[in-house]
């Protein structure tokens, strides 16, 4: 299909932005000419399908474990060798390490010695100038004896740390019914997809061949500043948890006695059972193209989990599930990595979101096939885990991938129901909007908040398991998915005014609202802003409350709201007009809306401003400015 083009789409960006007039009189001609770059920008890079995906970066964990994947299964590294070697060269920080996030936010242990036994495994040898300067960062952090659980994990399959350090993971979980205080149901969606076929690895407690049978007694010892002890602890003494937490000492007292009778575990009765039950949910969740759960974490231990449990690799599930690792493969100029997820759902709403509101013609061939894209993935069978704790909602949602049946995610269906009415006002009662509407309505929490994946997943002292160092096992309420969902019920809402159309879905919409105003109250901070937990940060989470609370200006309290909120985000503005926040604002909460100015951010807090202000408010004036200036020579980007 020809790529349509609308008026003045031809026009160059010119090479320095930044020296461009952007006075009061001319600003919003250079705004129009700004806007359309970016849309031409935008139908240009469209796959050959009508939808687009960009590169979703990770870490170098990620990477770091797609090689140690292939070093277990004995597959072939010789060539992806240069492309993975790159990649870590190009992401190593000039102190030698890895970190968790790019630009200057400090090196992390567990991923610098991820990273690095990756390249020790691609060949890449220890006194190489890169590698020292790794080691020098990886022992002055502490050395092997600092990383988290999953690395101890990671690094226990090839014999590096003692399965003995690694908390229990007893199979028998599997077995804990659904209305038990802890059942891997009650875990977040993308901890239990991982956590179920980790349960069979770590029955197993495998250890793979290091390269050329290398010593694993010996190997990556560099790395430890103690090489004579590894069996480090991972928690706290019991003594210290009795006196500081008490359900962080439950928790550790329950892992010692498991660990204490953990050579019986092999022999007891139920293992076998449980052994097969988590096997048959490993394949039960296994996507007909081989995904699962649609990130990285769980097809690693997937795949480790068939071949654990006697798959060939030839069999096509193995098969299958390599694939679709494969899928998740990026490689350019700076080297082979591997993405922790794939978000074409995710970029093609948000691009159409971003279309319709530049004021592309609704009609465009473009706009229409790439929601015809979306509608043909939207999960209208009655499969996902969600069903569990919700058995009677209209399935209808949207997942952020390309496969993963498993688990729709509220805030795609909430972004898809947006763009699906912004382009075509008249699909507000299409079977694909009505059923969108009605799943999401069903998954609202009973604090009136909505979560991403899952229901009243909020069982916070979960966190407090041994093998939780991530504190990330639950799935609660948020602001920043909430606003979202708060923006599509009041643009259905409004349209269906417009429409006069009459439908009896309106009174719950208008309930959940409700409901959703009342825990935002709730969840707004003392500054006036809301955290973020799917975008960085108080920033992100401010501008996706404000433009759904915008639809709602006559409900209580929402005004107050408004006004804190715009306040705080006139104060964090910075000189250059733009706004930024860094990522330590996850650990450092004070440092809110601080940093340098970026073009998404400041996209994002005035996009939260013209909820409440108009285009002429000073301070949106200087954004706009500042995304203007900031526009680069490259055509519309």
């Amino acid at each position: 299909m020809a790529k349509q083009e609308v008026s003045l789409m031809d026009l160059e960006a010119p090479k320095d932005r930044g020296n461009r007039d952007n006075d009061d009189n001319n600003l919003p001609s250079t705004a129009d000419e700004a806007l359309k770059l970016a849309v031409n920008y935008s139908l240009e890079g469209v796959e050959q399908d009508g939808h687009w995906y960009g590169e979703l970066k990770s870490n170098a964990t990620i990477t770091a474990e797609y090689v140690f994947l292939r070093q277990a299964l004995g597959l072939d590294l010789k060539c992806h060798r240069d492309a993975l070697c790159l990649y870590f060269f190009s992401d190593q920080k000039i102190d030698g390490s890895w970190g968790i996030a790019p630009g200057d936010y400090p090196g992390d242990i567990s991923t610098t010695v991820e990273a690095y036994l990756a390249l020790r495994i691609l060949g890449v040898p220890a006194d190489a100038k890169t590698m020292l300067k790794a080691r020098n960062f990886a022992l002055s952090a502490g050395g092997v004896a600092k990383v988290r659980i999953f690395t101890r994990i990671f690094l226990a399959t090839f014999g590096l740390f003692p399965w003995s350090a690694i908390p229990s993971l007893p199979a028998e979980l599997i077995l804990l019914p659904s209305s038990a205080v802890i059942s891997i149901y009650r875990f977040s969606s993308w901890a239990r997809s991982t956590i179920v076929p980790l349960l069979i690895v770590a029955h197993h407690r495998p250890i793979f061949r290091l390269p050329s049978d290398e010593d694993p007694n010996t190997f990556l010892n560099e790395l430890w500043c103690d090489p004579s002890e590894k069996a480090v602890p991972y928690s706290d003494s019991l003594q210290n948890l009795w006196m500081s937490d008490r359900v962080a000492f439950m928790f550790a007292a329950i892992d010692k006695a498991l660990h204490f009778f953990g050579c019986l575990s092999p022999y007891f009765f139920l293992r076998g059972y449980a052994k097969r039950e988590c096997l048959r949910w490993v394949l039960e969740h296994q996507e007909d193209a081989g995904d699962w759960a649609g990130i990285f974490p769980p097809m690693y231990f997937g795949v480790m989990a068939l071949i654990l449990e006697g798959y060939r690799m030839t069999d096509d599930r193995v098969v299958r599930s390599l694939e679709a690792i494969e899928r998740f493969a990026w490689q350019d100029s700076t080297g082979k990595r591997i993405q922790s997820c794939v978000s074409p759902v995710w970029d093609t709403v948000l691009t159409a979101i971003a279309l319709c509101d530049a004021g592309l013609a609704l009609e465009n061939d473009q706009l229409v096939r790439a929601l015809e894209w979306v509608k043909a993935r939207q999960i209208n069978w009655p499969r996902g885990d969600f069903q569990v704790y919700r058995p009677h909602i209209t399935p209808g949602g949207f997942s952020f991938e390309y496969y993963n049946t498993w688990y729709p995610d509220v805030d795609d269906t909430a972004a898809a129901i947006l763009a699906f009415i912004k382009q075509d006002p008249k699909s507000l009662d299409s079977i694909s909007v009505m059923r969108a509407v009605e799943w999401v309505l069903g998954m609202q929490n009973d604090d009136g908040g909505f979560a991403a994946f899952d229901v009243n997943n909020n069982k916070f002292f979960l966190n407090k398991i041994p093998f939780s160092d991530l504190n990330s096992l639950c799935d609660p309420s948020t602001a920043d998915v909430t606003g979202r969902v708060l923006e599509a019920l009041g643009l259905f809402m409004q349209y269906s005014d417009d429409h006069c159309l009459a439908t009896e879905i309106i009174p719950n919409i208008e309930e959940a609202c409700d409901r959703a105003i009342s825990y935002l109250t709730t969840a707004q901070e003392p500054t006036g802003s809301w955290y973020g937990r799917w975008g960085s940060n108080y920033v992100y989470g401010t501008s996706n409350v404000l433009c759904g609370l915008a639809y709602f200006p006559r409900k209580p309290r929402v005004k107050d709201m408004l006004s804190l909120a715009v306040e705080w985000l006139k104060r964090v503005q910075n000189d250059d007009g733009g706004w930024g926040e860094e990522l330590d604002t996850y650990q450092y909460p004070e440092r809110a809306g601080r940093g340098t100015s970026t073009a998404s951010q400041t996209a994002w807090a005035v996009m939260a401003l013209l909820a409440d202000l108009p285009p002429e408010d000073y301070h949106i004036q200087r954004g706009i400015s500042f995304l203007i200036s900031r526009q680069t020579s490259r055509k519309g980007s």
